[in-house]
């Protein structure tokens, strides 16, 4: 699954660390999505999008969409 994470994570200057902290996940979850090796939780993807304030589809993207 494709992802923006990376790129809003850094927009706002926050660490894997701090967004980990935000999400209430491990850093490594955040790698781990952000590499594209895990795919968030549905309810870990609402806590994403209203972190930053945006849909789900904003963020997240099935590899097969073009």
């Amino acid at each position: 699954m494709k992802n923006r994470l990376k790129v809003l994570r850094a927009e706002r200057d926050w660490t894997q660390a701090q967004l980990a902290a935000e999400l209430e996940v491990s850093r490594q979850t955040i790698n781990a999505i952000e590499k594209g090796k895990f795919d968030p939780s549905l309810p870990l993807a609402f806590k994403a999008a209203r972190l930053f304030g945006l849909s789900i589809e904003e963020i997240f993207q099935d590899e097969a969409t073009p």
